[in-house]
């Protein structure tokens, strides 16, 4: 298991379109996928949980994966959130 924090950066927040982004992303790793937030998780791999996160610009997130595609799906989930979700 590898995890990150991460920080948002999307002037508007992790919202449905971004969530949709990530989303088309993260199924594309074998490997589960969960964000933690206040303690609480969240799957990474489930539309209505990221969109549970209610992150908005700033937000400081875990992205934690688990499994055979760990390693790079963190380097480009992690890439993708505070980077790549610009719109």
């Amino acid at each position: 298991m590898v995890e990150k924090k991460v920080c948002i950066t999307n002037e508007i927040g992790l919202h449905a379109r971004a969530a949709s982004k990530f989303l088309n992303e993260a199924v594309k790793y074998n490997c589960e996928i969960e964000f933690v937030k206040d303690s609480k998780k969240y799957s990474g791999k489930s539309i209505i949980s990221i969109l549970s996160l209610s992150a908005h610009k700033g937000s400081e997130l875990i992205l934690r994966c688990d499994g055979e595609d760990e390693n790079l799906a963190l380097e480009k989930l992690s890439e993708l959130l505070e980077n790549g979700l610009d719109y």
